[in-house]
């Protein structure tokens, strides 16, 4: 198609060119005031002369029409598999591209799908922006949006050139039950309670929007706690901690029938759970070169309380003081083994032997604070291979191993056991030398042989033989460590040792730090993988069962990662509480989000989207009314009204060629002023 028009290259800045114009225009003004007989003759002659300078030209172009393009972004996340919507939008994408194609001038149809982004949620407005980046604003004659309305990029600041619909799918009818976490603490004191703050939440057309909920809450997939709240408004919820860690709240509401889903029915929340206070009692047997060693590393500790006694003098000295007033503050054995006692985290005996000061009644009561759950830390002396020893006591049932009744004067190098090596106690120490190589610390000089009668041997002293036993007692733990003379890495003896990690690790491991323990199974997942862990001291690792939130179990098989360590990895399928088992050790681990952001709120809506359409003056239509009717409409009128949306008629075309031809030569221009102008001065000459 040719289209013809005059087109000006002037041979003068336009500027330049208006002002002669203008210059030409008031002289022949004031020519016309002054009653000059030739002033229309000299009219001719300067238009003859701007018409030369100005240029004009002849243009010829060859158009070839373009077709106009329509958008559909359709979207295809989650929420837009819920009830009828899929079927709906299915039908309404098949119908528009036939009403399209019916159209006087059926335009180009760009479709683009869009589905989950994950963490994201629907980028619906980012896909509406890149497939406009494809198609010459000239062009886009209508953009529609077949969606729910469940959208999170509806802030992006962008406005396409031609009318937006949206054709929202859905049913009036459509109501859903959420429950939402407003408040809750990163961590929590162990054994006393956290307040969450929840809400229950009915959206759309509920058929209750009142009354009471019930509210399912465990922690670490354990025995559920079963409350009724109040709908639609805010309410505290204590749920108590149990243990130090990651503790993992699952929080939940039944679904109910007729609800959209039940995915935003549930909230999973970790809260780590860490001691108020580490309470410590150390005992000090008798002063000695190393007695600061324990009250100096527990006093750094700005999370432990430490209580420390010192028996200054055993009551076998006779200089007729009596015993009682021997004590710059009295020992109040009653309070501490009687009525105190379970308030201690641990209790450490440095150097400790029976001397009268503690009954066997009260020794008693330590063994059973052990069973109970409590600590205790044997440093022992030379004492404890004596008649004075603590093994010659109650404490003989518990304790993990007993003393021949040597003590071995002589220098030697503590050495990390087989087991010790997958320890978390001693596992890596820096310095303890591996393959055959004698580990880079000083040696300590004196330990009491002991003969192990349970427990796990960590480290060894001379020729093998047990330096620091471990073991559980009932719910607690006891440590013995058969040498008083860990104190000499602290002063550097022979270039010193890690005596402050070691004893820091033995005095956490025994008040159970979650991070120490010795034969766990350990999960982490972030978003849908899951990286599992297993340590044992002992033995083989065998299989892994894993138990996905609906039920579902599947059995994985570990890799060994290091010496008693062993590790795997997988993708859930679902999001939600996995159950994992192997042997006696059981974990569980939170996949995906707590609440898949497609479903925080899946009532269709036009809500998020009415700022984009009513910008570009398209409309919103209810697909459960179905299609709306599609007229072509000239740019700049209404594009939507009851029951119908616009498609505006660009009429874009693409230029293929241009001539310029000029309307005439220069000289005819000249020719034309000089004849005028000669004309006038013959008429003003007579």
């Amino acid at each position: 198609m040719n289209v013809n028009s005059i087109a000006f290259d002037p041979m003068l800045p336009f500027w330049l060119l208006a002002g002669l114009a203008g210059l030409a225009l008031a002289l022949l003004l004031l020519a016309a005031w002054r009653g000059l007989s030739g002033w229309a003759l000299r009219a001719v002659a300067l238009g003859a002369l701007v018409a030369a300078l100005a240029n004009p030209l002849w243009r010829e172009e060859n158009r070839i029409p373009s077709r106009d393009a329509v958008i559909i972004v359709m979207d295809e996340t989650s929420s837009q598999s819920l009830t009828v919507r899929p079927g709906q939008s299915a039908d309404a994408l098949a119908e528009l591209q036939e009403a399209l194609a019916g159209l006087a001038a059926p335009p180009e149809v760009i479709i683009r799908r869009v589905e989950d982004a994950g963490r994201d949620g629907t980028l619906l407005v980012e896909a509406l922006r890149e497939a406009a980046g494809l198609v010459s604003a000239d062009r886009l004659s209508g953009v529609f949006l077949i969606t729910d309305g469940v959208v999170n990029d509806a802030d992006i600041p962008f406005t396409p050139a031609a009318p937006v619909h949206q054709l929202m799918s859905g049913e009036a009818s459509d109501w859903d039950r959420s429950i939402t976490v407003k408040s809750a603490p990163a961590f929590g004191i162990v054994g006393e309670e956290v307040q969450l703050v929840l809400r229950i939440e009915d959206k759309g057309a509920a058929p209750n929007s009142s009354g009471m909920a019930r509210v399912i809450a465990t922690i670490d997939g354990g025995d559920e706690q079963v409350i009724d709240l109040p709908l639609n408004t805010d309410v505290p919820l204590n749920l108590s901690i149990n243990h130090a860690g990651i503790n993992l709240l699952e929080i939940r509401t039944p679904e109910m029938a007729g609800e959209l889903t039940g995915l935003n029915n549930r909230t999973i929340l970790s809260v780590n759970g860490v001691r108020d206070r580490l309470r410590v009692l150390l005992i000090s047997g008798e002063p000695y070169a190393g007695e600061r060693t324990w009250r100096n590393l527990l006093k750094a500790d700005a999370a432990v309380d430490l209580v420390h006694f010192t028996i200054l003098r055993s009551p076998e000295k006779q200089d007729g003081v009596p015993y009682e007033e021997m004590s710059l503050i009295a020992f109040p054995t009653q309070e501490l083994f009687t009525e105190k006692i379970t308030d201690f985290d641990l209790i450490i005996f440095d150097r400790f032997r029976r001397q009268g000061v503690l009954p066997q009644v009260y020794i008693r009561n330590v063994a059973n604070y052990v069973e109970a759950g409590g600590a205790v830390l044997i440093a022992s002396g030379p004492a404890f291979a004596s008649a004075e020893s603590l093994y010659r006591s109650p404490l003989r049932d518990i304790l993990p191993a007993a003393p021949t009744g040597r003590v071995l004067e002589e220098g030697f190098l503590p050495r990390i056991s087989e087991v010790g090596r997958r320890h978390p106690v001693t596992e890596g120490l820096e310095g303890q030398g591996i393959d055959g190589i004698d580990p880079s610390w000083g040696r300590w000089m004196r330990m009491v042989e002991m003969v192990p009668t349970g427990g796990d041997t960590v480290m060894e002293g001379v020729d093998g033989r047990p330096l620091l036993q471990l073991s559980r007692v009932g719910q607690g733990r006891l440590a013995l460590l058969a040498s008083d003379q860990a104190w000499l890495w602290s002063r550097g003896f022979e270039g010193g040792g890690p005596q402050r990690e070691l004893l820091r690790r033995l005095a956490h491991w025994l008040m159970k730090e979650p991070e120490l323990e010795e034969n766990v199974l350990v999960g982490n997942a972030r978003g849908m993988d899951v990286l599992v862990e297993r340590q044992l001291l002992s033995g083989e690792v065998g299989d892994l069962t894993v138990v996905s939130p609906s039920g579902v179990e599947q059995v994985l098989e570990f890799k060994p990662l290091s010496e008693g360590r062993w590790q795997l990895g997988f993708t859930a399928e679902e999001s939600g509480v996995y159950r994992l088992f192997e042997g006696d050790a059981q974990a569980v681990v939170a996949t995906g989000p707590a609440t898949p952001v497609e479903f925080a709120y899946p009532i269709a809506s036009g809500a998020l989207l009415a700022p984009l359409v009513r910008a570009t003056g398209g409309g919103l239509f209810a697909l459960e009314d179905g299609l709306p009717g599609l007229r072509l409409v000239r740019e700049g009128r209404v594009s939507a009204g009851r029951g119908w949306a616009g498609v505006v008629a660009r009429g874009a075309y693409t230029v293929q060629d241009v001539r310029l031809t000029p309307l005439t030569r220069g000289w005819v221009y000249l020719l034309i002023a000089a004849f005028f102008s000669l004309l006038a001065w013959r008429v003003e000459g007579r």
